[in-house]
């Protein structure tokens, strides 16, 4: 089964741009689709986006499309988000995590109950 540890958070401005990574461990990756969620102080965890376990079909919720970009490494066994034109509101706890999907080349998908200690990402305005 997949283990993953998040890094790559900060302190930065509004505006600035931040590269997340997510470390995973296990030798089936690649057979999952990925997702990056997010929790604020005080709110729930809220899914941010997600791309497949082929690296397609991306798929972003509103107030991050176009700024940021979710890809995967599947021979390194990384997810990366890459985050640009922070805004306050992105500040939050940002975790990776596998998801179960009935094809290879589609998410999000189901939920697996693993997650990482997040990485926190705060951007001042």
């Amino acid at each position: 089964q997949v283990q993953v540890v998040e890094s790559g958070g900060g302190l930065v401005q509004a505006g600035g741009s931040l590269r997340l990574t997510c470390a995973a461990s296990g030798r089936s990756f690649s057979a999952y689709s990925m997702a990056w969620f997010r929790k604020a102080q005080g709110q729930e965890r809220e899914f941010v986006a997600c791309i497949s376990a082929t690296g397609e079909n991306p798929f972003y919720i509103e107030p991050v499309k176009g700024r940021f970009i979710i890809s995967r490494d599947n021979a390194k066994n990384t997810l990366y988000l890459q985050m640009n034109s922070l805004k306050p509101e992105d500040t939050a706890v940002y975790y990776c995590n596998p998801g179960m999907t009935a094809l290879p080349n589609i998410c999000p998908g189901t939920s697996l109950n693993i997650w990482g200690q997040g990485t926190q990402v705060t951007v001042s305005s």
